[in-house]
């Protein structure tokens, strides 16, 4: 650790960088439960339920870029704690919504406070860490961070069967009090500070920008959240009302995709050991293409066989996260808040568009979902060859 963190120590800051990482899943899983019964409560459709979760996004890729290169320049802790705030007051806030359009109001103020965790949360795993240490660490947060979609829907099931879908918001503002707590406890970790004005510090988004090695990283590896998110958003749907499972049997059967999930990471450092970096990614992006054809063909017939295809696609997308974060965090030297927001940015607005285009076929999800996978699949191993082939000519470190 370069920086030492005398109040929360190693152990204590791993477990402060899995709380703060773990706002984007809990802030969607938690309520997917709920999405049905939303409907009827709030006397609205499927559509604009679904807003809460896209309109979500879509200002939390945003925030990103807002937040990222202000970490840059007045540090990581103040953004963290504001960012933390907003949070917090505005899901009181949506607990108290008496309508799907003060819900969805209250859902974009949180987004654009939950955004500025998120960017800062990565840049401190920079700061803090580098090299083979860095992959390490970023595997082992996000092992532990997909166990909140494993646990989230199940505990936003539980909450159901107490209490209404209000409750749900009410624990995510718990959860941001308890990351504030942590926050208050963080060494700044940034030791060099941006010394231009605010609009400048904005415009070295620009700046990473014109990187064209990191450019095209970025997209590959903004396209696979397209197909996970895809899924977050048309799964309990698939499950509850094509498949007919209850609400709390759909938690289940979630967090078994979750599962698949936590395992990627960890499964990655421990191949990358003995089987090249490129090699694995070219692998889960073939499974995606293969998982796309399955699911087009087969998802229909069972819903044990659509879980099984779903968890294999998750898996093969979370596994080619550490690899290609990192990769993309290797191409800059500086401008580490700028970057993380970028890449972020991509990932979440990729998430929105699958979000929207699994909708816009909603008698037939599955397939649906499948074309996607399909689709996302043979592009990402279409960019991934070119820039792999670059690299080599120009000798870029893989």
């Amino acid at each position: 650790m370069k920086i030492k963190q005398p109040i929360l120590g190693n152990t204590g800051t791993l477990i402060f960088l899995v709380i703060i990482s773990a706002f984007p899943p809990l802030s969607t899983d938690l309520y997917l439960p709920a999405l049905p019964n939303m409907v009827e409560a709030l006397r609205t459709n499927q559509s604009m339920i679904n807003l809460t979760l896209s309109s979500y996004f879509i200002v939390y890729a945003f925030g990103l870029l807002f937040w990222g290169p202000l970490s840059e320049k007045f540090g990581r802790k103040p953004i963290l704690l504001i960012g933390a705030s907003i949070y917090v007051v505005a899901s009181f806030l949506c607990a108290n919504a008496n309508d799907i359009q003060q819900l969805i109001g209250f859902r974009i103020i949180q987004a654009f406070g939950g955004s500025a965790v998120t960017v800062v949360a990565t840049a401190i795993i920079k700061d803090l860490y580098s090299g083979r240490d860095r992959e390490r660490i970023m595997a082992t947060i996000m092992s532990l961070v997909v166990i909140a979609p494993m646990i989230a829907p199940v505990i936003g099931a539980m909450l159901l069967k107490i209490a209404t879908w209000q409750m749900i918001f009410v624990f995510l503002g718990i959860f941001g009090l308890v990351a504030i707590a942590l926050s208050l406890c963080l060494k700044e970790t940034l030791e060099s500070r941006y010394t231009g004005s605010v609009t400048s510090a904005w415009a070295r988004l620009g700046v990473v920008l014109k990187n064209p090695s990191f450019l095209l990283l970025l997209a590959v590896f903004s396209l696979t959240p397209m197909s996970m998110m895809a899924f977050v958003a048309s799964g309990p749907y698939i499950y509850v009302e094509e498949f007919g499972l209850s609400e709390q049997e759909f938690s289940y059967i979630f967090a078994v995709n979750a599962l698949f999930a936590s395992i990627g990471p960890r499964a990655y450092i421990k191949a990358s050991q003995y089987i090249p970096s490129d090699r694995i990614i070219t692998c889960c992006f073939l499974l995606l293409i293969l998982c796309g054809s399955l699911t087009y063909s087969f998802g229909e017939t069972s819903p044990w066989i659509f879980a099984l295809l779903i968890a294999l696609a998750t898996l093969a997308t979370i596994t080619t996260r550490v690899p290609g974060t990192n990769l993309m965090l290797n191409q800059q030297d500086k401008d580490t808040g700028s970057a993380v927001a970028i890449i972020q940015f991509t990932a979440m607005i990729g998430g929105a568009i699958g979000m929207t285009l699994v909708s816009i076929e909603s008698n037939s999800l599955i397939k649906t979902l499948g074309i996607i996978q399909l689709s996302i699949g043979l592009l990402s191993v279409l960019l991934w060859i070119i820039w792999y082939r670059q690299s080599k000519t120009k000798k870029i470190c893989i």
